[in-house]
C-alpha cells in the first residue's frame, strides 16, 4: 500500500507532464493517484485535438475501484501516473477531490457518458475510433447502436481480444491493425486495471488516443443496465451493480469501499494538521 503525503498534495499542471500540444488538465493527488480535475467538454475537446493532431495519448476514467486498485499497487500506480488524464468517473472520486483539494468539480466524467460524448464529437469532426474489449455479440450489438445513434460516425476496426495475453505475433498483429485502419481514437473495454495494463503497454505503439472505458461497451450494447439517475447522482451505482451481480462483486465493495473511506478519513485528518 502506498503511503500518503504528510500533507495535501499541490495539483499538479499537465503541462508538467507532457510536452505534446494538448494542453490536459491539471491533476490532483487522490491517494497517490494524480486524478485530471476536468469536465466532459473540456475531456472530449482534449482527446479529439490530440487525435487530430495525430498524437498517441492515454485517457482512463477512474471509479472508486480503480482509485483503490491504482494506490494499492505500486506498478500499476506508476504506470496511470503517466498517462495524459484521468477523469473523476465516480461520484465518490468527485466527492473527495471536492473536499480535499477544494476543486469545485459540479459533475464526475462517467465512462459510459464520455463514450457517448466522444462519439458524438468524433462524427462531426471526422475521427474515426476503434473498439477492443468484450466479446463478438457484444461488439456487434454495440457497434450497431453507435451507427443508428451517429449516423456519420466511422467506425474504422472493432475486435474481441481472446482472454489471455496476446502473443508477440499478436501483438504486432493488433497494432499493424490498427495503423492501417487510420483511427484517431481507441476505445478499451477490458475492465479495471486489466485495460489500463493495456494501454500502458501500447502507449508507445499505438498512434491515436486510447481511451478506457470500462464497462460502457455493455451497456450501450445494451447486455448490462445502468443504474436509475437518481442512484447514479448519489453515489450508489455500486449498490445498483450489487444487486445485478452480488457473486461477483460483493468482495470487491465491501473491502474496496471500506479501503476507500479509511483513505479519506485518513487524507482529510491529515490535511487539516497540516
Amino acid at each position: 500500500m502506498s503511503n500518503f503525503t504528510e500533507s495535501l498534495p499541490k495539483s499538479t499542471p499537465a503541462a508538467e507532464l507532457s510536452s505534446r500540444s494538448v494542453q490536459w488538465p491539471r491533476r490532483v493527488d487522490l491517494f497517490d493517484v494524480m486524478i485530471s480535475v476536468t469536465d466532459y467538454s473540456e475531456l472530449v475537446r482534449c482527446i479529439i485535438n490530440s487525435a487530430k493532431a495525430g498524437e498517441s495519448a492515454i485517457v482512463s476514467l477512474f471509479s472508486v475501484h480503480a482509485v483503490i486498485s491504482a494506490s494499492d499497487d505500486k506498478e500499476l500506480l506508476a504506470k496511470v501516473n503517466t498517462f495524459q488524464a484521468i477523469g473523476p468517473d465516480g461520484q465518490p472520486v468527485r466527492w473527495a477531490m471536492n473536499w480535499l483539494h477544494k476543486t469545485n468539480l459540479k459533475e464526475r466524467v462517467y465512462g459510459p457518458e464520455t463514450t457517448v460524448r466522444l462519439c458524438e464529437a468524433a462524427a462531426e469532426e471526422g475521427v474515426s475510433i476503434y473498439l477492443y474489449g468484450s466479446i463478438p455479440e457484444v461488439l456487434e450489438r454495440l457497434e450497431t447502436n453507435l451507427k443508428q445513434k451517429f449516423p456519420k460516425l466511422v467506425i474504422a476496426g472493432s475486435e474481441s481480444p481472446p482472454f489471455r495475453n496476446l502473443t508477440s505475433h499478436e501483438s504486432d498483429a493488433l497494432v499493424e491493425r490498427v495503423h492501417r485502419s487510420g483511427a484517431g481514437i481507441f476505445f478499451i473495454g477490458l475492465g479495471c486495471p486489466k485495460q489500463d495494463h493495456f494501454a500502458y503497454e501500447y502507449r508507445d505503439r499505438l498512434n491515436c488516443v486510447q481511451v478506457a472505458v470500462g464497462a460502457a461497451f455493455d451497456f450501450h450494447a445494451g447486455t448490462k443496465k445502468t443504474a436509475p439517475a437518481w442512484m447514479q447522482k448519489r453515489g450508489l451505482e455500486w449498490l445498483f451493480r450489487l444487486y445485478e451481480e452480488p457473486r461477483r462483486l460483493w468482495k470487491r465493495y465491501l473491502f474496496t469501499n471500506s479501503n476507500y473511506l479509511f483513505k479519506l478519513v485518513k487524507a482529510r485528518i491529515r490535511g487539516v494538521k497540516s
